[in-house]
């Protein structure tokens, strides 16, 4: 059961190499019950911020607080981390080294193999709990990784990248876990380079770029704070659409047409002209289009 649940805040954390910086400043908060998606290019410096997370890395500067207090490490070891480089051992019989990983958690043998057991049989791997790592393809040996990441009822979930090599049943049974723990009241934080996926399961969102967080926020204020985008289609062409004063046509189709609000304060003022010039020509869909969570990340990082 869990003992205490609450937000993780990031607070300005830096990491420099002598000259490199690999990580500045970076803050941002997942918030209990939540899933915050992690996102960015190799390199963006992910995999640093959630070693420093861990307290892996020391950082050079910032802190990492846990219900409003420092991390320390009592919270780490009740933490479930799932790093990049897969730490479990190939030659060793998974559901031996789940119970041991699950007594370094604090669980008795026995808590240990039937919660592995009951895992591994969830994730498909019901029948290979005496194979050893190595005999895996790289799929199942990720959901080893994923149960060894949950096995102890972690208070909060930092994972790297945990959805790579998952074919759509296992993503699919791999969320479902994730939302038993979340409904305690979990935070869980995972990186991806799976847009689609992040736009589908995550509450919140994090873009970093070049050791920077250039987004933060719920996946819909990030939407809505976007560019303001309407859909037009008609029976007619729709280039009379370029002669309207604070917008620019975007894309252009025939009686199809994309355009954009340069002034989002005049929005209605422009909504109501093109609704009542459309009519003149034939309308017969306009509405909002928001950006995709891909649109917020190539804006967020454009530079």
């Amino acid at each position: 059961m869990l003992v205490e649940q609450g937000s993780i805040e990031v607070c300005n954390l830096t990491k420099t190499y002598g000259s490199k910086t690999a990580v500045s400043n970076a803050s941002f908060t997942v918030e209990p019950g939540a899933m915050t998606g992690f996102l960015g290019a190799n390199g963006a410096g992910k995999t640093t911020t959630m070693r420093m997370m861990m307290g892996l890395l020391e950082p050079t500067s910032g802190e990492v607080l846990y219900g409003g207090r420092p991390l320390n490490l009592a919270d780490r070891v009740s933490f479930g981390y799932m790093p990049e480089e897969r730490g479990l051992y190939p030659k060793q019989p998974i559901l031996n080294q789940l119970i041991y990983l699950g007594q370094l958690r604090g669980m008795t043998a026995t808590t240990a193999k039937s919660r592995a057991s009951d895992l591994l049989a969830e994730l498909g791997l019901g029948d290979r709990l005496k194979d050893k790592l190595e005999s895996l393809s790289l799929g199942n040996q990720q959901r080893v990784q994923i149960v060894a990441s949950i096995l102890h009822r972690p208070q909060a979930l930092i994972l790297d990248e945990p959805f790579s090599g998952l074919d759509p049943r296992a993503v699919d049974t791999m969320v479902d876990m994730l939302h038993s723990l979340m409904r305690e009241g979990v935070p869980v934080l995972f990186s991806s380079h799976q847009l689609d996926l992040v736009d589908r399961l995550c509450d919140r969102v994090v873009i970093l770029h070049r050791g920077e967080v250039k987004a933060t926020g719920g996946a819909e204020e990030l939407r809505e704070s976007g560019p303001v985008r309407f859909r037009y289609r008609s029976e007619q062409d729709a280039a009379w659409l370029r002669e309207v004063p604070g917008t620019e046509v975007v894309d252009l189709a025939g009686p199809n047409a994309l355009l954009e609000i340069s002034d989002r304060t005049q929005t209605a003022a422009v909504r109501q002209q093109i609704l009542t010039r459309g009519l003149e020509h034939g309308m017969t869909e306009f509405f909002r289009e928001l950006p995709t969570l891909g649109d917020i990340y190539r804006g967020a990082t454009q530079q």
